[in-house]
């Protein structure tokens, strides 16, 4: 049986819309054979980073934080960070590839009334220039930044400030995420959750499910009953 009683469809960003490893074919086509990796641990020490930050109340944006571990990415690997690399390898991260079939879903849950937005980690600077560049921007009523409440997710008050935003009821809110860490604090603050299992891995163990679990967006129309 579907969820029922959903009005609004909240998505995080990236690893859920966009393909933060698209960034991959700029960063081997400036260091030839380094592209994979740099991609990974720069998306690795990305997460590390906001989740230092957030425990040690040391708040800083997130193009800031993703600008950083490029930097320790590229020091730890021994390769030459221009200034020039740099800002292109930034510019990649405004122009992420969406996944094959967001746009579809996004369209038609669109068209079925429902009342969708997106809620990040990403500072404005980054996500707007990101939805603009797909239109996703015609498609989503609000486009949620945790830089206006300097909390990031998996913190209770980053869900809080969406639901706030959103001016509608919890149980009205279904919230999916690729992330298990964002599923878990979406959950744990009373959202209905899906969990994109775009990896087809498993879920942590830490006392907290998903309402349902999707390989990609298709499946959407399977959980949710209109």
């Amino acid at each position: 049986m579907g969820l029922v009683g959903i009005r609004v469809i909240v998505f995080d960003v990236y690893g859920t819309l966009f393909d933060v490893h698209s960034v991959f074919q700029k960063c081997d086509e400036l260091f030839p054979g380094h592209g994979r990796e740099i991609s990974s641990r720069w998306r690795e020490k990305q997460l590390e980073y906001s989740f230092i930050r957030q425990m040690i109340g040391s708040y800083r944006p997130f193009d800031e934080m993703t600008r950083d571990s490029l930097r320790y990415t590229c020091e730890q690997l021994g390769v030459n960070l221009s200034a020039e690399k740099e800002r292109e390898l930034l510019l990649a991260y405004l122009s992420l590839s969406p996944y094959e079939e967001v746009a579809q879903v996004l369209e038609q849950l669109a068209r079925n009334s429902y009342k969708l937005a997106v809620l990040s980690n990403g500072s404005p600077s980054m996500l707007y220039p990101l939805i603009e560049h797909t239109g996703y921007n015609r498609l989503l009523d609000d486009v949620i930044s945790v830089d206006d409440v300097k909390q990031y997710k998996p913190s209770p008050q980053a869900y809080t400030y969406g639901l706030d935003r959103l001016r509608c009821r919890r149980e009205e809110v279904l919230f999916l995420s690729s992330n298990t860490w964002d599923i878990t604090g979406a959950s744990t603050s009373g959202f209905r959750t899906v969990w994109v299992n775009r990896k087809h891995g498993v879920f942590d163990h830490l006392g907290v499910q998903p309402d349902a679990s999707i390989s990609d967006l298709r499946e959407l129309s399977g959980v949710i009953k209109t």
